[in-house]
């Protein structure tokens, strides 16, 4: 019998002479495209036959999502066998058969064609010269079908499957495009490998730090150099799949959306107790996302996450997942004035994203609105009423929590703070943002990929060491030493100079500090020093000093593509899981030994180091 054997970092591993059953990978092969959006909402894409993709291999595969989805047995090991390898390159190496293929007339072999038809889903993008959503949608990608596992539902889609009308270089230059046309990048249809590995990196550390996001199953890799990234998530939709039919004023196919969204919602678990009536139904839905978005803005800007919210809902799923990781980041220090540069325009700024948020929940009132009347009134007509102040309640009420949060008090203990003094968390929280939002005397700049402004305090690195100081001795930091702590390597004397203000803001913060601590001690039934020591070792796990960035992933990914050649993906899942790991931010979860991580290694040594250069960046 084969000996399985658990070490501290939760993977599995077998003996050499395992063979995996005939029915092992059964639940892969029946991913073919088939999916409920296909009869429930037929005005919702593009229906593509499919054709086998030839000369490709598995990259990476993500075994621990796999086993959660129930795509491999909870006893499978992180090992890419034969016959796993066939089952996923059978079901996602694929490539559609395009319009230019069938205007062509080009042929192809009987047996690649799969039988049944995959969809690219049309949605709402700023980008396209139709700003109602009627030529765009996924440029590049299809969905393989929905995978059912324990009550839950997965969708799973794959993005550089080949060329589709969607893509805006269709629209743009009034034509259709051969998959692979090298003269178009973008409109090409392919996906490169670097894409689908920093996916697969960022999305498992914002997942592991309860970051809502789409995750990356796996990546192939072709002989030509492109890739296959394929994606899950237990509901792909965003709201742009429904803002389309929304400015189209296509009732049908809206009222068919939202219900299936509802229901979908619904079957997974994750709303429950919804009225029978179809308008309370909606009534409900609407209330979910207002607190959605209100939700999701305040974590985007407490973690430092640059998402590109826009009003067309694009780059947000309908829960407000994480989805397309090309321009997502997360800074080390509250970079607001950051803006992508798209070649046609700017995006919004990461402080500007509670207003795009707020549109989104704007938009959805009149969604739901035009559901209940078919009278499809103008945006404006509701940019005030119950909603906004629920949006507004629910956003300043997550920042609360967060800022409690990261000083390293629990979730439980920062409720009753609230609900005892809120004016008190408000204050300090007035006080942070001052030093949080500070911007250097240099002024704006430009960066490799758009422009900025650089911010100039670590405000993590002082929640991180003040509690430790307190412990150590009772008087308060002087004032020289409070700024030597939150200081980064973007200020300059100029803006390190201690003026009257800002000294009396150095007060402010640590009286203010102080008595949350004192408040939260009576709350907990401790003293004021165990109280401290909590909150030292929780938020040194919080706020951690080398914490990535968007740009030490960029940098992790350049070192790692000129290794991966020579990896085997389990290595490199190996790699990868480790340093997810290595920053799983989350103090209440299991802490896997440091002799487990690998950080003896090589590269991860070099990870870290990356990471620690880079840790006040984009």
């Amino acid at each position: 019998m084969t000996r399985l054997k658990k070490n501290h970092s939760r993977e599995i591993r077998w003996d050499e002479d395992f063979r995996p059953s005939k029915n092992s990978y059964s639940k892969i092969s029946k991913i073919n495209g088939k999916h409920p959006l296909q009869t429930e909402t037929l005005d919702s894409f593009v229906a593509y036959r499919a054709r086998k993709r030839h000369g490709g291999k598995v990259i990476v595969f993500n075994y621990e999502l796999a086993r959660e989805m129930g795509l491999i047995s909870k006893s499978h090991p992180n090992v890419m066998t034969k016959e796993l390898e066939k089952e996923l390159l059978d079901t996602f190496a694929l490539v559609i058969i395009n319009e230019y293929d069938q205007i062509n007339d080009i042929q192809f072999k009987k047996e690649d064609i799969k039988p049944h038809f995959y969809m690219a889903t049309r949605y709402l993008q700023l980008q396209h010269p139709n700003k109602q959503g009627k030529t765009s949608g996924d440029g590049r990608s299809i969905w393989n079908g929905i995978h059912r596992y324990k009550g839950k539902s997965w969708d799973i889609s794959s993005c550089g499957t080949g060329a589709t009308c969607l893509s805006p270089a269709t629209h743009i230059q009034n034509k259709y495009f051969q998959t692979g046309d090298p003269s178009i990048s973008y409109g090409c249809g392919y996906a490169e490998v670097d894409e689908g590995i920093g996916s697969l990196i960022f999305s498992e550390i914002l997942h592991k730090n309860k970051v809502k996001t789409e995750r990356v199953l796996g990546v192939l890799q072709f002989e030509d150099g492109y890739a296959i990234t394929i994606r899950v998530h237990d509901n792909l939709l965003r709201p742009s799949h429904l803002f389309n039919h929304l400015k189209q004023g296509n009732y049908d196919a809206l009222k068919a959306m939202v219900n299936y969204y509802i229901n979908r919602q619904e079957e997974n678990g994750v709303w429950d107790n919804l009225p029978k009536s179809e308008k309370g139904r909606w009534d409900y839905f609407l209330k979910k996302q207002v607190d959605v978005f209100a939700r999701t803005a305040a974590k985007f800007e407490d973690e430092y996450i640059f998402c590109w919210l826009d009003w067309d809902g694009d780059n947000v799923l309908m829960d407000g997942g994480i989805i397309d990781y090309g321009s997502v980041r997360q800074f080390g220090l509250f970079h607001s004035e950051y803006r992508f540069d798209d070649s046609d325009r700017f995006s919004t700024s990461i402080i500007e994203q509670k207003q795009k948020a707020k549109y989104t929940a704007q938009t959805f009132y009149q969604l739901v609105d035009y559901l209940k009347t078919k009278d499809k009134k103008p945006i404006k007509e509701f940019s005030k009423g119950e909603w906004a102040e629920d949006f507004e309640q629910t956003f300043w009420r997550c920042k609360y929590k967060n800022l409690l949060y990261k000083m390293g008090i629990s979730s439980e203990c920062a409720k009753e703070i609230l609900e005892r003094d809120r004016a008190l968390v408000e204050q300090f929280q007035k006080v942070f943002f001052y030093f949080e939002k500070a911007k250097s005397h240099r002024g704006p700049k430009k960066v490799n990929d758009g422009i900025t402004w650089d911010a100039i305090y670590c405000m993590r690195d002082i929640l991180r060491e003040i509690p430790q100081i307190y412990l150590s001795r009772e008087d308060q930091l002087e004032r020289d030493e409070f700024m030597e702590i939150i200081k980064s390597t973007y200020a300059t004397k100029k803006d390190l100079e201690l003026t009257g203000y800002k000294k009396k803001k150095i007060d402010e913060f640590q009286s203010l500090y102080k008595d949350i601590v004192v408040l939260a001690s009576s709350i907990e039934k401790v003293t004021v020093n165990r109280m401290l020591l909590n909150m030292s070792m929780r938020s040194s796990i919080i706020n951690k000093y080398d914490r990535v960035t968007g740009d030490s992933i960029s940098t992790i990914i350049e070192i790692l593509m000129k290794k991966i050649e020579e990896m085997k993906p389990d290595k490199l899942y190996e790699l990868l899981y480790n340093f997810s790991e290595y920053q799983n931010l989350n103090p209440d979860g299991e802490r896997i030994p440091k002799s487990d991580r690998s950080e003896r290694s090589q590269m991860m040594r070099g990870f870290l180091k990356v990471v620690r250069e880079y840790r006040e960046g984009l």
